[in-house]
This record gives structure tokens, C-alpha cells and sequence, in this order.
């Protein structure tokens, strides 16, 4: 019980182990099974985790790894990573059941999930800065496999493309990187690579190269990194071709939570430990997220193929996420941490509904269907609600999210609220207008006619998410009142007073037993 985050890392890797020992549809079930005690794990953290304990990360597990230079194999949970955590849990299982009747090379195919499980679990959870390194690559392997072996006809170039793109970024950051540890030593005269400790580093304001301090320098390596993996407008162009060649399962894990590491990132790191260079540089990333919010809501409507349209949905709402947290008021913050789950559950739940209709009728071309709202009535009833989930319809989680991002983007930047609603406006036109083309009007093509409607295992996957789709629409509470104190002290050592706030930088004694004197 005392290292619950160590298990949700280590039971999918002894999973992985297991699974590769057994027989294929054996491995299957035992994945399917380990994913769900992680789920239950995740909600024992869910329980434990104290909202008015803000002092720190709580359920801290610090093991010496390297010990000569003061970096650990430490893991913690705060406000700011349990809702992801969750988000992950959730949605392992149902990516897995999603892939359920792949049977080329299923049993690597489960172990992938597995691994992939463990990294995510890993990034979130990570509290040394080169271990969080380490699982943020991580997460490249399987999701490279699972988009290469898997994929459709254009696979391995999306998936070298969603390499090179993402690893590009990520050399950088490990550049920022070693250049805090080594910071932190000259200042302080130990080593640390714990990332509270890392946030008392003081820049000096002179230009080290073309004008831009160093500290201005640390913070464009870690949003370059963590914007690419986002992805924000206009380092988006790898995130359609992923969607569209991976697998259903693929595309389901990487819309609902490996895009939500990049927003992590930019929260855990470049407000924190940059926070001057993003107070200076957060207005153009904001606009960036603007012109991503109308940019993708416009390409999807413009979009044949239904699996890329989703995709360039997503980079619209993502930019809602981006602009709250460059508001960084109370309300824009704990909107777009509640917002990085709502858009894993009804975007995944959108990529889960292409892929079942694409399973019945090979082609994802919106032109093939309509009218099957007649032929498979509950595909349809999961197709409206998930949909009206992703347009932010009151009642259902979408719209909270959104809500809180734009009142609390109102109170600092009216312009960029202002902006951003003409992107519900969007969402709207775009998602309706694929609802009459899919499942609206007359049966134009017999061969929709015998299209079966959803199956029980589809059935079941599609309620859990629609659960909690309606369940965060009516009582958001259940998770904003779990992670908005401490988002609250994070908004209030972000905004100026940075000697009152403790959430991601704790007093300088609760630190120092770790990274030994600081004079």
C-alpha cells in the first residue's frame, strides 16, 4: 500500500513478461485484467490523494539510483498529474478491447500496450527530472511499433515522421536538461535532479545569444519539445497522418493521453522553472493556440476522410487547453486540466466509433455512408452523444471544461477569449455536418444495409466512456474538487508570489534532505 505509484508502473511491465510467455488469446485476457487493477489501483490513489495537503507531491516513493550525482528513481502524484494518471488507467483497457480482433502478431501487439502503459504511468508520476526523460522517450517505442507493424498502407512513414518530428524536440530538452542540473550544481554546489529543487535556480537577465537570456533559452528547448508533442499550430503536420495510419487502439491512446503529456510538460516545467521567459513568451504561444483552435476546426470541416477529420479536431481543442494555460488564472487552469480529460474521453470515444464503422465497411470516406441511424440505431444514439460531448453541449463533460477555460480567459485576455468562442461555434458546424452525413438522411448505398449494428464487447466499451462522459457534465466536482486546491497554490506561486505557494516548489527545508546543503 505504501508504493501504490510504483505498482501502476511495474504490474503492466510483469504483465508484459507474463503475456510473452502464454498463449495468445491467454495473453489477451491477462492483459485486459492487469489493466483493469491498474484502473483500480489509479482509483485507490484517487482516494488517498488529500486535496488539502499542499505541501508538495504526496505518496513520494525516492529510491537512490545514481547516487554519486543525486539522481533518484522518484515518483509522486499532485493535482496536476492524478487527473492524468486516471485519464491513462482508464483508457488502457478500452484501447486494448478496441484491438481485440487484430490478430496479426497479437500477443507483441499486447505487450506494446503494456509497455506503454507503464511509460505513460512513468511520465506522469515522475518526479526526478532524468527519470522523467526517460519514460517520456519511452513512450516512443511502442507507440512507433504500434503505428508501423499495425498501421494501414502509409504506416512507416507516419510512423518515422511521428519519430523524427517528436525525437527532434525531445534532444532539445534533454539539452535544457542537463544545462539545469549543471546550473544547479554551480549554484549550490551539489547535484539534484529533483524537479521542485530545480525551480530555485536564479537566472541571470544578461543575453547569453541573440538577445535572449538564459533562462529564455531553457524555456523555448522545453515548449519546442512539449508544443511538437501537443501538437500546437504549426508543428501539427504529423499528427493526422499518425491518427489516420495507426490502429484503432493507437489512434484511441494517443488522442486521450500521449497528446496530453505535451500540455503536462508545459504546465509541470515552463511555468515552474521558466516563469519569466513565459510570462514573455505565453502571449505568442497563446496565439498560436487561437490560430490552432480556428485552423483545425476549419481544415476538419474540410475533411472526407471521417479518421482525419477527428485528428484535426483534436488540434483545434487542444488549443482551448493551450490558451488556459497561458491565462494562467485560477479558472482557465483547473478548466484546462479538467479539459485535458475530457478530450481523452470524447475524442478517444470518437476514434473508437470510426474504427468500429470502419471494421464493417472499409472505408472511412463520409461520402459512403447516411441514413444509418435506421440500420444501427445505438451505433448511432453513442455516435450523438460522443459528439455532442466533443462540441461542449451543457450537460455533458466537454462543456465544463471548456466553460471554466473561457471564463477564466475573459478575466485576463478578453481578445483571446473572444477568439476562442468562435471555436464552439466551429466545432459545431463541423461535427453536425458529419452527423448528416453519416447517419442522417436516406440510405444512399445499399451496401450500408447490412451494416450490423454495435456488439456487446463495442457496447460496453462505448457505455463505460459515455458513464463518464455524462458523469463529469454533472458533478465535475468529483474530480475539480481532488486537484483545485493545489491547482489553486500552483496558480498563486505562478502569478507573482512565488514565497507563499508550495504545490510545485515546497519550502526549501522539505528539499534540502535530498539535495544536501543549499549554502
Amino acid at each position: 500500500m505504501d508504493n501504490l505509484l510504483l505498482w501502476t508502473i511495474l504490474l503492466p511491465l510483469l504483465t508484459a513478461v507474463v503475456c510473452a510467455l502464454l498463449p495468445v488469446k491467454v495473453s489477451k485476457i491477462v492483459a485486459v485484467a492487469s489493466t483493469v487493477v491498474g484502473l483500480l489501483l489509479a482509483c485507490l490513489i484517487y482516494e488517498r490523494f488529500i486535496p488539502e495537503a499542499l505541501n508538495g507531491f504526496q505518496m513520494v516513493l525516492r529510491v537512490p539510483w545514481i547516487t554519486r550525482y543525486q539522481i533518484n528513481f522518484a515518483l509522486g502524484v499532485d493535482g496536476l498529474s492524478l487527473p492524468l494518471l486516471l485519464l491513462s488507467k482508464f483508457i488502457m483497457p478500452i484501447a486494448l478491447l478496441a484491438s481485440w480482433g487484430i490478430t496479426n502478431h497479437a500477443r507483441v501487439l499486447t505487450i506494446c500496450f503494456l509497455v506503454l502503459d507503464a511509460a505513460m504511468a512513468g511520465t506522469f508520476l515522475a518526479t526526478d527530472i532524468f527519470l522523467f526523460y526517460i519514460f517520456w522517450e519511452f513512450v516512443l517505442i511502442p507507440m512507433i511499433l504500434i503505428i508501423g507493424v499495425w498501421g494501414s498502407s502509409e504506416r512507416i512513414y507516419a510512423a518515422l515522421k511521428f519519430f523524427l518530428v517528436t525525437f527532434a524536440g525531445s534532444l532539445l530538452m534533454l539539452v535544457a536538461i542537463f544545462w539545469l542540473y549543471t546550473s544547479y550544481h554551480a549554484q549550490f554546489g551539489t547535484y539534484t535532479a529533483d524537479i521542485a529543487s530545480l525551480g530555485y535556480i536564479k537566472f541571470s537577465t544578461d543575453p547569453v545569444l541573440w538577445g535572449l537570456t538564459a533562462q529564455e533559452w531553457v524555456f523555448l528547448a522545453f515548449a519546442l519539445a512539449f508544443c511538437i508533442k501537443v501538437p500546437l499550430f504549426p508543428l501539427h503536420t504529423w499528427l493526422p497522418d499518425a491518427h489516420t495510419q495507426a490502429p484503432t487502439g493507437g489512434s484511441i491512446i494517443l488522442a486521450a493521453v500521449l497528446l496530453k503529456m505535451g500540455t503536462y510538460g508545459l504546465l509541470r516545467f515552463c511555468v515552474p522553472l521558466t516563469p519569466d521567459a513565459f510570462a514573455r513568451f505565453s502571449p505568442i504561444i497563446a496565439v498560436l493556440g487561437l490560430v490552432g483552435i480556428v485552423y483545425g476546426a476549419w481544415v476538419a470541416f474540410q475533411q472526407e476522410d471521417a479518421k482525419r477529420m477527428v485528428a484535426y479536431s483534436s488540434v483545434s481543442h487542444l488549443g482551448f487547453i493551450v490558451v488556459g494555460i497561458c491565462a494562467l488564472s485560477p479558472e482557465a487552469l483547473s478548466g484546462a486540466v479538467l479539459q485535458m480529460v475530457n478530450h481523452g474521453l470524447s475524442t478517444g470515444g470518437l476514434f473508437l466509433l470510426v474504427g468500429i464503422l470502419y471494421d464493417r465497411r472499409h472505408t472511412r470516406k463520409l461520402s459512403e455512408f447516411g441514413g444509418l441511424a435506421k440500420v444501427i440505431p445505438w451505433y448511432a444514439f453513442f455516435l450523438v452523444l460522443i459528439s455532442c460531448s466533443s462540441m461542449g453541449v451543457p450537460g455533458l463533460n466537454g462543456f465544463v471544461g471548456e466553460f471554466l477555460i473561457l471564463l477564466g480567459t475573459f478575466q485576463t485576455h478578453p481578445l483571446w477569449a473572444t477568439v476562442a468562442v468562435s471555436g464552439v461555434v466551429f466545432a459545431a458546424v463541423y461535427t453536425l455536418v458529419m452527423l448528416r452525413a453519416v447517419i442522417w438522411g436516406p440510405v444512399k448505398n445499399e451496401e450500408n444495409l447490412s451494416v450490423k449494428d454495435i456488439n456487446p464487447r463495442e457496447a460496453f466499451l462505448l457505455g463505460v466512456l459515455s458513464l463518464f462522459i455524462v458523469w463529469l457534465g454533472v458533478a465535475p466536482q468529483s474530480l475539480l474538487g481532488k486537484i483545485k486546491p493545489s491547482l489553486d497554490v500552483y496558480w498563486s506561486q505562478n502569478s507573482g508570489n512565488r514565497e507563499t505557494a508550495s504545490v510545485i516548489l515546497p519550502p526549501r527545508d522539505s528539499v534540502e534532505g535530498e539535495a544536501g546543503p543549499r549554502e
